[in-house]
């Protein structure tokens, strides 16, 4: 299943997106913790796509690798950054360089209290695409990567969560920017894996419905310019923006 959001005139609906349309759901989190389908509520809807999720916690993984002091990091993104499929994003004209990010997003189904790499697919409710913006060159004076991921819109996040995708493929990611590709690789290029890196953050950070974990670039940045076109692809989830 597809699941997206969707603006309506009488407010945000979830959805799922079939040829026949978007057709309004019962809260897909509570039917995940149920073990049960989601219902249809109600006949098709028009729109423009949103999020498809509103996360309480972001957390972004650094991929550090065995050379490093420790496997895998995490870092948090504030949620306010989040923007939809479509957004037009202003870019800082006061952290130096941007640099795009092609990322799997992996999008927590119910509270994570007991996950482990073994049981981790138990708690994902599914994937989506994720540009994870970045200003580099702020990690000179600000290692925590507050002020390099902080700006307005830097998250963008969409279009849908995708239920059938799992935790275990090895998705392509690409990175095209004004209809040329930057970058081509694919999760299975990640040193550590989903997994592994769900197991560590929720050894140290419970999650709940809807949080979304950034799982971090495998070689799918690259630097952006204000004006340029920016899609990033998660297998066939495609995930476009405008920069301002």
């Amino acid at each position: 299943m597809r699941i997206a959001r969707v603006a309506t005139p009488d407010g945000p609906r979830t959805v799922r997106v079939v040829d026949e349309g978007l057709i309004p759901i019962t809260d897909p989190y509570a039917a995940f913790a149920a073990g049960v389908p989601v219902q249809d509520a109600g006949g098709p809807v028009r729109g423009s796509l949103l999020a498809p999720c509103v996360p309480t916690v972001v957390v972004g993984i650094a991929q550090n690798g065995p050379d490093h002091a420790s496997p895998v990091q995490a870092w948090l993104k504030s949620p306010r950054t989040i923007v939809g499929p479509d957004a037009e994003v202003r870019l800082r004209r006061d952290a130096g360089a941007t640099v795009a990010e092609a990322e799997v997003a992996v999008v927590i189904g119910r509270p994570t209290a007991g996950l482990t790499a073994r049981n981790a697919h138990e708690f994902v409710l599914g994937i989506t695409a994720v540009d994870d913006l970045s200003s580099p060159e702020r990690a000179a004076s600000d290692p925590r990567n507050f002020e390099s991921k902080s700006g307005a819109g830097y998250t963008p996040l969409g279009p849908v969560i995708d239920t059938s995708l799992s935790i275990d493929d090895d998705l392509p990611l690409g990175l095209v920017v004004d209809g040329v590709d930057r970058a081509v690789t694919s999760a299975g290029r990640l040193p550590m894996s989903l997994r592994q890196c769900l197991a560590y953050v929720a050894n140290w950070s419970e999650l709940g419905p809807g949080d979304v974990v950034m799982m971090g670039a495998p070689f799918s940045q690259a630097p952006i310019r204000a004006g340029e076109s920016v899609e990033v692809r998660v297998g066939d989830l495609r995930l476009h923006t405008r920069t301002v």
